[in-house]
């Protein structure tokens, strides 16, 4: 009897070490096969390690893993339906698994960050809506959510260094309701062009 729980005892050790060992491995693997993605498929739009030179393609490096993971997936399974996601994204993400999500959201989210030029000529007024928010028209401070620096955090994206089009685009989309999200929509639809222009000016890079 003791032989015999000596050997399961043993068996059990080798396993647990088996899977210790694989797992690094596993790991290194994962990271291999989403850096190929990255610099093979998506720099084609979102540049070298996700830095995008291109304004019409959002800047991903340094994006929050949770966010990216989460936008790949309502691409594939169409509930993100404004027209730049139905023009470029529906059909490169039916191609990935939830494996390859992760494992890219992941790689991008530890390339090093574009920071916010901070300079625009708005950018002190932009400054005040993003950390305060306009009171009298009910449009609540940016950083509540999106992080005192623009860092974001989970979900929430970061903005700070985006290119100033395409984060203007998406404010305007939103407030339109051309992009639909609820949250995003109650907290823009009584921004006016000017609180949209200042806030790009205060967080964007280009």
């Amino acid at each position: 009897m003791k032989k015999t729980l000596s050997i399961s005892t043993a068996l059990g050790v080798c396993l647990i070490a088996m899977s210790a060992n694989a797992a690094p491995a596993n790991d290194k693997a994962a990271d291999a096969a989403a850096a190929s993605k990255v610099t093979t498929v998506c720099q084609n739009c979102h540049g070298p390690n996700g830095d995008s030179t291109s304004a019409t393609f959002p800047r991903l490096n340094a994006q929050q893993s949770d966010y990216i993971a989460a936008q790949l997936k309502t691409f594939r399974n169409h509930s993100r339906d404004d027209p730049h996601a139905m023009a470029y994204m529906w059909g490169m993400a039916s191609q990935l698994d939830d494996a390859s999500i992760i494992g890219i959201a992941n790689y991008l989210a530890r390339q090093k960050p574009t920071e916010a030029q901070t300079g625009g000529s708005l950018a002190a007024a932009g400054k005040k809506v993003y950390m305060n928010g306009v009171e009298a028209d009910n449009v609540p401070p940016c950083a509540a959510c999106h992080g005192d620096h623009g860092e974001g955090n989970g979900e929430m994206p970061r903005l700070a260094g985006q290119h100033a089009d395409y984060l203007k685009k998406q404010l305007e989309d939103f407030r339109s309701l051309v992009r639909t999200n609820d949250i995003m929509h109650a907290n823009t639809k009584n921004m006016t062009d000017r609180d949209i222009e200042s806030v790009v000016s205060y967080l964007a890079n280009d």
